[in-house]
């Protein structure tokens, strides 16, 4: 991993040399500069990490570098922290005004110095971090085609974004006291670790979207989705397969369907709220259904858990509808409706007689082709899939 880089800026040689001292102890990379042009000269060569800046200098003083930083799209994010013998209140709100994120007074204390150059490298990279999750959301628009979905996904990431700044900002202004700052800190981290799993799901939902269709056996798509539940549990969950159908085979993306299955016997699993893990039994079984059009697969998960909240009974396959004791809470409803339409299937969520609930997963046993297109018989083009007979 590569050592910060931190430009110390004032025109007194002697300033330079002791915080040079200090970071290099610290294992930090120093980069110099004796006046505000020579600093503005650097900052555009070498991005430095971090900028701690002289107020009083003969050219540009440290506030009008620092205007100029942040008048520049490809600077404004470097933090600065001002370096100056002026600790009066009026001289602080001045440069924390034209966008300092905090102010070191003269005479340097080591520690403290050190301290605060610390903290403000971590939010740096926390900083870089959320704009790469924004970049990596702004090619996932791009590139998935997920409706309606996009903009329920987009809106609470922006809120988490909005969370996660207000929090930094909250840092920034008790940068003094320590205790206050490791707590606004793991509210960061709470909400840039949560931006980063939704970014996870939206890719895993792109890469399966593009997958290609095999057959498979029905009994060992339902046994990895289930061992891959169990992996996720610190004791055996009851999960009791009921699967008549045995092992016939599915023309799916098999990742896509496993995945599915997963979420919805992890949905079951925490509909229970606060029940012992060993109690939590979720039913899963398998049977056909004789359409006019086609047969179909049809799965059941259920549960003896809490059952749907009527509050969301109409939205809860939408993106973050409810609550973790809830069914409907988070992605994995939204992600597991998207992907069996995918398939040319449909899922659905009804109560359960005597409590708890029921999801209703259904998957086409075969895939219709057009009279007028020659194909193999055992490959169907997924361009092809859900398409009716010409007939």
């Amino acid at each position: 991993m590569p050592r910060p880089k931190v430009l110390v800026v004032d025109d007194q040689p002697c300033n330079v040399e002791l915080i040079s001292q200090i970071l290099d102890k610290a294992g930090i990379e120093t980069l110099t500069a004796s006046s505000g042009t020579e600093a503005l000269g650097v900052v555009a060569q070498t991005q430095p990490d971090l900028i701690l800046l002289d107020v009083q200098m003969p050219d540009i003083g440290g506030l009008g570098v620092c205007e100029r930083l942040q008048a520049d799209e490809s600077t404004r994010h470097i933090p600065v922290i001002f370096v100056t013998a002026d600790d009066s209140h009026n001289g602080k709100i001045t440069g924390l005004g034209v966008g300092a994120v905090d102010y070191i007074t003269k005479p340097i204390e080591a520690d403290e110095t050190l301290a605060r150059i610390r903290t403000q490298l971590r939010f740096a990279n926390i900083n870089r971090e959320m704009r790469d999750i924004q970049h990596r959301l702004d090619e996932v628009r791009r590139t998935a085609t997920i409706g309606a979905v996009t903009q329920g996904i987009a809106h609470n990431l922006n809120n988490l974004l909005g969370v996660a700044l207000g929090y930094l900002d909250l840092v920034q202004l008790h940068s003094d006291k320590p205790v206050q700052v490791k707590k606004n800190a793991q509210q960061v981290e709470k909400a840039v670790l949560r931006i980063i799993d939704i970014i996870r799901q939206l890719g895993t939902m792109v890469s399966q979207s593009r997958a290609q269709f095999v057959s498979s056996p029905l009994d060992e798509i339902i046994r990895m989705a289930v061992a891959r539940f169990q992996a996720t549990q610190p004791i055996t969950v009851p999960v009791i397969v009921e699967n008549a159908l045995g092992g016939i085979h599915l023309d799916t993306q098999r990742e896509m369907i496993e995945d599915v299955l997963l979420k919805l016997i992890q949905n079951a699993f925490e509909s229970y709220g606060e029940k012992p893990t060993a109690e939590r039994t979720v039913w899963l079984r398998t049977t056909l259904l004789n359409k006019p059009d086609c047969r179909m697969l049809e799965i059941t998960i259920a549960d003896d858990g809490v059952g749907i909240d009527e509050t969301i009974r109409d939205s809860m396959f939408e993106p973050f509808v409810g609550t973790k004791s809830k069914v409907g809470g988070g992605m994995g409803l939204t992600v597991a409706r998207h992907s069996m339409r995918n398939l040319g299937g449909e899922v659905s969520l009804v109560n359960r007689i005597g409590g708890g609930a029921i999801a209703v997963i259904t998957h086409p046993l075969e895939r219709k082709k057009k009279r007028n297109i020659k194909a193999n018989p055992n490959i169907i083009p997924s361009n092809l899939i859900g398409e009716a007979d010409d007939e």
